[in-house]
This record gives C-alpha cells, sequence and structure tokens, in this order.
C-alpha cells in the first residue's frame, strides 16, 4: 500500500463537516431525514417575512439555498446521495469531497444569532411589505409590543403598523 493510498484511507475514517447538495426546497426534508437517522446535520436558516397578497408572515427560510451541512465521515457523507432520498449530490474541491473547517460553521452560527437579535431601532429606517402602503419607507419613531409608528417622510404622515408587516430596509436588499 502506498503513502498515498494510506492518507486516502484516514482521510475517509476522519469526522469532517461535509455539503451536501439537495433537490429543490427540500433542504429541509432533508435535514429532518439526516436526523432521524441520527447523523449530525445543521441547516443553517434565517427569519424572514414572505409576503402573500393576503397577508405578511414570518418564516425560516435557508441561509444558503439547496445545501445542508453533515458532520459524518467521507463514505457516509457519499452514500447519503443514495441513501437518503432529496439529497442530490455531495459538493466536490479539487476532485474531493469539500470539507469545511469547524470554525467556518461556528462563524455561520454566530452570525445567525446575531442577526437574529437585531430588532427594529428607533430612528432606523424600515419599509412596509403590505398593504396600501406595501414599498413605502419610513423612519421607526415608536416601538410597541406588536406595532410600531412610523414616519413617512414623503407624504408627511406617521402610521402604526403590525410589526410583522414591516423590515429594516437594510435587510430586504
Amino acid at each position: 500500500m502506498t503513502e498515498e493510498e494510506i492518507l486516502r484511507i484516514r482521510a475517509a475514517r476522519a469526522v469532517n463537516w461535509y455539503v451536501l447538495y439537495t433537490a429543490p426546497r427540500a433542504e429541509k426534508k432533508v435535514d429532518e431525514r439526516l436526523r432521524e437517522r441520527g447523523v449530525e446535520s445543521y441547516l443553517p436558516l434565517h427569519r424572514s417575512p414572505q409576503v402573500w397578497s393576503d397577508r405578511v408572515k414570518m418564516v425560516d427560510k435557508p441561509l444558503f439555498i439547496s445545501y445542508v451541512f453533515v458532520h459524518c465521515t467521507e463514505t457516509e457523507a457519499l452514500g447519503f446521495v443514495r441513501q437518503i432520498y432529496g439529497v442530490a449530490r455531495v459538493v466536490f474541491y479539487n476532485g474531493r469531497p469539500a470539507i469545511i473547517r469547524p470554525s467556518e460553521i461556528d462563524a455561520i452560527r454566530d452570525f445567525l444569532k446575531q442577526a437574529a437579535n437585531h430588532q427594529l431601532t428607533v430612528g432606523e429606517e424600515a419599509e412596509i411589505l403590505s398593504g396600501p402602503l406595501k414599498s413605502v419607507s419610513g423612519i421607526v419613531q415608536k416601538i410597541g409590543r406588536n406595532r410600531l409608528r412610523l414616519h413617512i417622510e414623503q407624504i408627511g404622515v406617521t402610521v402604526t403598523v403590525d410589526l410583522t408587516e414591516v423590515a429594516p430596509v437594510n435587510r430586504l436588499k
């Protein structure tokens, strides 16, 4: 056995973070199926306003569309393509399954914690997501439990809006 083969066998047995590419909109199901099998997986989700014609609702959306991270051996990661419905392939880099450093996974987790803690603050610019003033932005003047007061300078009016119907302007772009 050559030294290169020995290194390849050791790498296949090492537990690392790998990236699975999923079928469109199958990230949550793939994550659920992996967890049912006892595999440590990570699907970074962020809360985002979803606008329908009749309402606005905050929903959890994948941060990286069609990607799920798994903590397993290389052999297990390659096997998930055939074993888990919804997994399209393993992401490769330089001819090998891409390994994600634990520090990068931690950085994603930290980023999402900071983003979740960012609430609207007085003086911040916010945009209305639905209703007759949809897409109009204004400055937050007062924040209540379920509503906030928004001053819309273009028309010189201050309106009270439900918290679920507004989002910070920088979060939308």
